[in-house]
C-alpha cells in the first residue's frame, strides 16, 4: 500500500496585525503517522493547530485534509485539549456517543420518530462502549465525569474525538495536567493505537488513526511518535541579491516561526521498556536547534530531512513500511 497524505500544509503564513507568527510552514503527514510538534512557548504551535482546525484561517497558504481544503471547522479534523471538555450530566459512554447522535440525527427525529432514533442510539452506544473498552475504560462506562480520575477523563475525551473517525486528530498538550504515572499510562495507550496502525498497514489495510501531537516534554515526543517536527524563529535562509547576485540572508526573528526540524524517530512497542539511549543524541541536537534561543540561527532546512531519510530507508514507522515511496 502506498503512503496516503491526509494532511497537507503548504506555504502557511499567519500574521495578526503587525505580529508575524508563522512563516512559510510546509508539512505533509502520512495516514497512520503519529507526529509530535515541538517548539518554545509562543512559537506558533497553537496558531498552526487553529489553522489546521479551521477556526483561524492562515493569512497566506493552503491547508487540506485528504485532499479537501480546510475552510472552517469540519469532521476531517478532531481536537483534544488539555482540559477535558466533557459534559458533566452525561456518563462516559453517553459523552462518547454524543457526537454521533448530533451527526446522525436531529431533534425532530429524536422527538417524533423514535422508531428510527432508538436503533441508531443503540448502535451509537455500542460503538462508544467498544471504543471505551479498547481504551481500558470498560469498568466506568456508566460513570459521570466527576466520578472519574483525570486520566480517565482524558481517555473519554480522546474517545469522543476518535469515534467521529477524523482524518487527523490534533492533541494539544493533552497530558500536561496529569501526574507522571497517569501520563505514562496514556502514553502506552497512544502506542497501542499506533500498533493498530502498524498491523493495519502490514495487512494491506488503511491505518485507522493519524495524530498530530503537541507536547513540551521531549522524552514524550520521542516516545509516542514516529516523527518530530520543530518550529522556531531562530533560523535563516540564504538567497541571491536581486541587484548584484551576492548572497544575502533573511532571518526568522522578523518573519515568524517556521519548520526547522523534521525527522523520523525510533518507534516503540507498547509492551517494550522505554530506552532513552535510542534517542538521546537526537534529543540533545533537537533541543539545541529548536529550543535554545541563545544558539546561533540555524540554516532553515539543515535539519529538515524526513522525506529524504524516508527514501534512504531510515526509520521504523508506518510511513516506511512496505509500500512506502
Amino acid at each position: 500500500m502506498e503512503n496516503r497524505i491526509v494532511l497537507n500544509v503548504e506555504g502557511v503564513c499567519q500574521q495578526f496585525g503587525e505580529q508575524r507568527v508563522l512563516h512559510d510552514v510546509n508539512l505533509s503527514i502520512v495516514q497512520g503517522q503519529f507526529v509530535s510538534l515541538v517548539g518554545a512557548s509562543g512559537c506558533g504551535k497553537s496558531t498552526l493547530f487553529r489553522a489546521i482546525l479551521g477556526t483561524d484561517p492562515p493569512t497566506k497558504g493552503t491547508i487540506d485534509t485528504d485532499g479537501i481544503p480546510v475552510e472552517g471547522p469540519n469532521r476531517n479534523v478532531g481536537i483534544v485539549y488539555q482540559r477535558y471538555g466533557l459534559y458533566q450530566f452525561l456518563t462516559a459512554e453517553e459523552n462518547v456517543a454524543f457526537g454521533p447522535m448530533l451527526d446522525q440525527t436531529n431533534l425532530f427525529h429524536r422527538t417524533f420518530m423514535p422508531w428510527h432514533w432508538w436503533p441508531k442510539r443503540k448502535k451509537q452506544l455500542e460503538e462508544a462502549r467498544e471504543l471505551l473498552t479498547r481504551l481500558k475504560l470498560g469498568a466506568v462506562l456508566k460513570s459521570y465525569p466527576s466520578q472519574l480520575s483525570g486520566g480517565q477523563q482524558q481517555r473519554v475525551a480522546i474517545a469522543q474525538s476518535l469515534i467521529m473517525k477524523p482524518k487527523i486528530l490534533l492533541l494539544d498538550e493533552p497530558f500536561g495536567a496529569l501526574d507522571e504515572s497517569t501520563r505514562e499510562d496514556l502514553q502506552k495507550m497512544m502506542l497501542k493505537l499506533y500498533a493498530e496502525n502498524v498491523a493495519a498497514k502490514q495487512a494491506g489495510g488503511e491505518p485507522p488513526w493519524t495524530v498530530l501531537f503537541v507536547t513540551h516534554e521531549l522524552n514524550e515526543a520521542f516516545y509516542v511518535s514516529d516523527r518530530i517536527v520543530g518550529l522556531s524563529r531562530n533560523w535563516y535562509e540564504s538567497f541571491p541579491s536581486p541587484s548584484d547576485g551576492e548572497e544575502c540572508r533573511r532571518f526568522g526573528y522578523h518573519l515568524g516561526a517556521t519548520k526547522v526540524w523534521d525527522k523520523c524517530t525510533p518507534t516503540f512497542h507498547p509492551d517494550a521498556p522505554k530506552d532513552f539511549d535510542r534517542f538521546h543524541e537526537a534529543k540533545t541536537e533537537l533541543k539545541h536547534v529548536v529550543l535554545d534561543s541563545n544558539a546561533m540561527p540555524h540554516e532553515r532546512n539543515e535539519h529538515v530531512s524526513f522525506w529524504e531519510d524516508l527514501a534512504k530507508g531510515v526509520g521504523t514507522g508506518v510511513a516506511v513500511l512496505k509500500g512506502a515511496p
